[in-house]
């Protein structure tokens, strides 16, 4: 049997590493990538080889440096082959209500995440389609792509821009049997709502309560499992009935 590397971006901390303990028990070789939390990146790393055994590999640079994205890529495609699979969870959040929102909170978030999605996939797509194997691409949203939120804008906007790619990306590739579909999750409990005034939040959720990173990343591996090979080009909510 092939041994499947799945590319993880942003998998440090939050969603992408529960992501990426999830897929390690699923028996996928990994690789990892991050900006600058090197250190917690290695950790995760040594801890997931101890534990499950599955190769782990390492890569650090800036999402929006377009020529290095493509270069670090592009070396460790050249050295191990293309990836059966990559997920796009690396993303950035500023937030402030639209007045006071100012045009670097807008330029960063709005490139951080869309041009985050074609420095990333951009290099690894033609080797996919090349392998002339099934794929999966799962990329991320939120629920703020699917219905806005208010002092989230610019982020909103980046979001629902991310759908709209994932949705066009799918019809690029659905006859290479590479499968395009988006994770859009809500209010889940990571470093990114620690700010947040969460009891407020869970009234406004049918559920009533946070959903955990783990939950994310349950609906990550069933995508990328054989299993989902007729699901594509759909965006599947994480929210407990949020929206």
């Amino acid at each position: 049997m092939n041994r499947q590397t799945v590319l993880i971006t942003g998998a440090s901390r939050g969603i992408g590493r529960a992501i990426a303990c999830r897929l390690a028990r699923e028996g996928f070789d990994l690789v990892l990538h991050c900006r600058s939390r090197k250190e917690q990146l290695a950790a995760l790393a040594e801890e997931i080889q101890e534990c499950q055994g599955v190769i782990v590999r390492q890569l650090c640079f800036d999402l929006l440096d377009r020529e290095g994205a493509a270069a670090a890529l592009t070396r460790d495609i050249e050295a191990h082959g293309a990836y059966y699979a990559v997920v796009c969870n690396a993303g950035l959040a500023r937030d402030a209500a639209f007045p006071a929102l100012t045009g670097e909170d807008w330029d960063q978030v709005v490139h951080a995440n869309l041009d985050g999605f074609y420095n990333v996939l951009h290099p690894v797509v033609m080797p996919m389609v090349r392998s002339r194997r099934p794929g999966r691409i799962v990329t991320l949203s939120s629920v703020a792509g699917l219905i806005g939120n208010r002092g989230q804008v610019n982020y909103s906007a980046a979001k629902a821009g991310i759908i709209g790619a994932t949705k066009a990306l799918a019809l690029e590739l659905a006859k290479r049997q590479i499968t395009v579909n988006c994770v859009a999750p809500g209010l889940i409990e990571t470093e990114m709502v620690e700010a947040l005034p969460v009891e407020e939040i869970r009234q406004m959720i049918p559920q009533r309560r946070l959903g955990s990173p783990e939950e994310v990343a349950g609906l990550v591996a069933f995508l990328l499992s054989e299993e989902a090979a007729y699901i594509t080009r759909q965006v599947i909510a994480v929210n407990g009935g949020l929206c």
